[in-house]
């Protein structure tokens, strides 16, 4: 299956970016042409929270109000590219997964990064209240012990051990974000 997928951003009052992004996909099938278009809010903000003795953390109230109502609460988490994990809401997971199937996985290097991307991945579920349980292996690998960091990403959720989030950010220093940021939101040239 490929899909081409779109993505509009919408800038609201005050100036706010990114409060509202349009996401549609057209994939070809097999059995003929699949095309989705929906409104989904993104996920923004920094929330600590508690976990318990079984791993499970309340999940933020101010980041569930975006989840899109076709995840149903439904999640996939993996490593991230930081020491940190990946959380997205199962409808955000579909585009994740669009963009895998066109990668070529007879190239050894492309293969290499699917495995190390997917290995990790587990779905899970809120449970009645409103709590996911994070899979032990993964807290071990993300240094997560009894705390942790959600942020928000727009389409996904970092969760980050308060200590590894505090060593990352010591690293990065502000003019080095700075010229990041220019790159990255700007066209790339510094005056």
């Amino acid at each position: 299956m490929t899909c081409s997928y779109k993505i509009t951003y919408f800038v609201g009052q005050g100036g706010k970016l990114w409060e509202k992004v349009q996401l549609s996909a057209v994939c070809n099938q097999k059995n003929g042409l699949i095309r989705t278009g929906r409104t989904l809010a993104s996920f923004k903000g920094e929330y600590d929270h508690s976990i318990d003795s079984k791993g499970r953390v309340s999940f933020p109230a101010r980041l569930r109000k975006y989840l899109p109502p076709q995840s149903q609460d439904s999640f996939t988490i993996l490593k991230g590219l930081n020491r940190c994990l990946l959380l997205y809401p199962a409808e955000y997971w579909l585009g994740v997964e669009g963009r895998l199937s066109g990668i070529n996985e007879f190239q050894q290097e492309n293969r290499t990064v699917l495995r190390n991307f997917l290995r990790s991945a587990e779905d899970l579920t809120l449970d009645k209240h409103n709590r996911l349980a994070i899979p032990p292996k993964l807290m071990e690998w993300a240094s997560i012990t009894n705390k942790v960091i959600f942020i928000g990403m727009g389409e996904s959720i970092e969760l980050w051990s308060p200590e590894m989030l505090e060593k990352a950010d010591q690293e990065l220093s502000p003019d080095a974000y700075r010229e990041m940021f220019e790159n990255v939101m700007g066209d790339g040239s510094t005056q």
